[in-house]
């Protein structure tokens, strides 16, 4: 996703006091999560006492392994809206499922958020999806410093040849690369 796009449905949802959606929105972005971490956080992994954290670290359920990720200004703000709109509390699931036999928001009904939020704004939703929001952010950081461990970092992958492959990263791009730095 372009950053325009993504800027396009923030605005969209601030627009329509979408408040729940915005928070989703904004943590799917930062957090560079799968969809099956992004919707299982609590309350609690993302504020204390009150107070919105400046990053969070979660154990993914694929790897075992944990994540860190920053939670931006515009993120902690739609935290503190969402969780204050809704009174929820630190054992709460911060998107808490409106079926009363499901603790949380489930992958697929996030995968219909998502739809929805690219169809909104004139997107092909066949293009788009929950791992589209995962790995926004980092094919962003990839192109603008080419670090490729600080992706991999990021992502929570065990190896580099994975990150390589998830960015798609071509000789093309690694030339490019070489080709900015003079010696």
């Amino acid at each position: 996703m372009k950053p325009k796009e993504a800027w396009a449905i923030r605005t969209r949802l601030q627009m329509l006091s979408a408040v729940r959606d915005l928070a989703l929105f904004n943590l799917a972005i930062d957090s560079k999560l799968r969809a099956c971490d992004l919707v299982a956080i609590s309350v609690g992994d993302v504020s204390t006492s009150g107070r919105v954290r400046d990053r969070a670290i979660i154990i993914q359920k694929k790897t075992g392994r944990p994540v860190q990720f920053e939670l931006t200004d515009q993120t902690r703000e739609a935290f503190g809206a969402w969780i204050e709109n809704r009174r929820l509390g630190e054992r709460d699931y911060l998107f808490p499922s409106r079926v009363h036999t499901k603790p949380h928001l489930s992958t697929r009904q996030y995968s219909r958020v998502v739809e929805r939020w690219v169809s909104s704004i004139g997107l092909d939703p066949k293009r788009y999806d929950t791992h589209s929001m995962r790995r926004t952010k980092a094919a962003h950081i990839y192109k603008k410093t080419g670090n490729l461990r600080a992706v991999q970092l990021l992502l929570g992958h065990k190896k580099l040849e994975s990150t390589v492959q998830y960015l798609g990263i071509e000789v093309d791009d690694a030339l490019a690369i070489s080709e900015q730095v003079e010696l």
